[in-house]
């Protein structure tokens, strides 16, 4: 495949792109990149001055061309006079979002296209891990995926890729469409759609219109790929675009990409065949096989040979608190405290069920956010389902404390105890561990739940080094 050729930032360029009129003595000034941060600005980079809740971009435009800007994107002239040309428009936030449509159309390379519930991350690994043996990618960095983080991804797109892997988040109606407009995605992957950010979006029926969105905006002869929960995923797909690839563990998904010889280690972590290949993920989980096999048809639809790209696909590791398994004296940690909603808390309590061999079994829940309405019950229907897995001991944090509270004694032979937050959940958490168990934390990012981390490696004896390389970032599931 063809790499793209050269591309410059030139004053031409940036007017075309925020349809503003050329001004010809200017018309060759060139910058060498495009920054919204003003801390980070590189000399001869455009700053774009976005307008935040907490801050305001454009008073700092001054402190920008003093770092070595060339020119900045405003809503409104600086306090000061600047010796930089200004680009000025109604949104900076739209301008920044042309800015990358502008580079993305210079690319001449397939664009793909990630979104879901859960799992938009880890495919968008896997997807990274299955091109890289024959393919020049760039593709978000972490899990840059809202309408600042997608363009900043494209507008980084350097000249050699030969494809772009861009993950999409939303948390409010109509954002799909607009990062798909902006992206303009050649393959749209849907991984899954459940409860998550339910307080902007509503119900779950609404963030499936929401992730559809991003295949009703491919091209009429693209292909999405998509997984098979829920079935109305995959037959919505179908209708929309008739070239969609449907991967998963049901009957739902394509007979050829539903796992085949599995075999699930120790660990919890699946092997399976593909094409002829092995697949042997580094990453642990049920939910990981499925990512797998999404980017492994995104990898086929691309004509990658399915040997590279089931190596490409089993090289991956866990990234920062997603999946990370972690070693403390006798403790396992299965450290997952990333993000999560319903859907990937089940994941994660089937994972630790698998650990039977491994000691007792310890859930640590924290609050899934951005629920709305649905919170207190969602919040309920979790901790029932923990509770049912056949666990030692959950530890009920947040809104799980407050779900506890309303269960009645349902708990069987499972401890439960309740805490208001992280610190006082280590304490009940300790009076429970004598130093060999398997203990999992869950919750979303807000929580902060890996605040007890540094208490657990100090009280059971350090962290195994070699269990610590995703901390450090780099080719790994997020």
């Amino acid at each position: 495949m063809s790499s793209a050729g050269p591309f410059a930032w030139t004053d031409r360029q940036v007017r075309r792109a925020l349809g503003l009129p050329e001004q010809s003595p200017r018309a060759e000034l060139e910058f060498v990149g495009v920054t919204t941060d003003s801390r980070n600005v590189h000399p001869g980079d455009l700053y774009v001055a976005l307008v935040g809740t907490r801050f305001d971009g454009q008073d700092f435009v001054n402190a920008a061309v003093v770092a070595g800007a060339r020119g900045a994107v405003v809503s409104r002239a600086p306090a000061a006079a600047s010796e930089v040309p200004l680009y000025p428009v109604d949104d900076t936030l739209v301008a920044l979002g042309r800015l990358a449509t502008h580079r993305r159309v210079a690319f001449p390379g397939p664009v793909m296209g990630i979104t879901g519930s859960s799992g938009k991350t880890a495919s968008k690994e896997f997807t990274r891990g299955a091109l890289a043996s024959s393919l020049k990618v760039h593709a978000t960095r972490a899990n840059l995926n809202n309408r600042v983080g997608v363009p900043i991804t494209l507008l980084a797109t350097p000249a050699e890729a030969d494809v772009v892997v861009v993950e999409m988040g939303s948390d409010e109606p109509g954002e799909i469409r607009i990062l798909t407009d902006i992206a303009r995605p050649t393959v749209g992957v849907v991984t899954t759609v459940g409860e998550s950010h339910l307080e902007k979006l509503g119900s779950v029926a609404s963030v499936l219109e929401e992730k559809l969105d991003l295949v009703r905006g491919l091209p009429a002869d693209a292909a999405a790929v998509v997984g098979d929960t829920p079935p109305s995923l995959p037959e919505r797909a179908r209708a929309l675009r008739p070239r969609t690839r449907v991967a998963g563990w049901t009957d739902h998904a394509d007979a050829d990409l539903r796992p085949a010889r599995v075999e699930v280690d120790a660990r919890g972590a699946h092997s399976f065949d593909w094409r002829g290949a092995r697949v042997a993920l580094a990453v642990p989980g049920r939910h990981m096989a499925q990512n797998a096999l999404l980017a492994l048809a995104v990898s086929e639809l691309l004509g990658v040979e399915p040997g590279p790209a089931a190596a490409g696909v089993s090289a991956v590791e866990p990234g920062w608190m997603c999946g990370q398994v972690e070693r403390a004296g006798g403790l396992t940690l299965l450290l997952d405290c990333y993000n999560a909603n319903p859907q990937s808390v089940r994941a994660a309590l089937d994972l630790l069920e698998l650990q039977g061999d491994a000691g007792r079994r310890i859930a640590v829940l924290g609050s899934m956010l951005e629920l709305g309405e649905r919170s207190e019950s969602l919040h309920v229907e979790v901790l029932r389902y923990a509770l049912a897995r056949g666990l030692d001991a959950v530890v009920a944090i947040g809104a799980f404390a407050q779900a506890a509270a309303s269960l009645g004694d349902v708990r069987g032979a499972t401890t439960l105890v309740t805490a208001d937050d992280p610190a006082s959940a280590y304490t009940r958490l300790r009076e429970l561990l004598s130093g060999n168990e398997v203990v999992l934390l869950k919750a979303s990012r807000g929580v902060a739940l890996e605040t007890i981390l540094p208490s657990l490696r100090e009280d059971f004896g350090g962290a195994h080094p070699g269990l610590r390389r995703a901390e450090r970032g780099g080719g790994a599931v997020h």
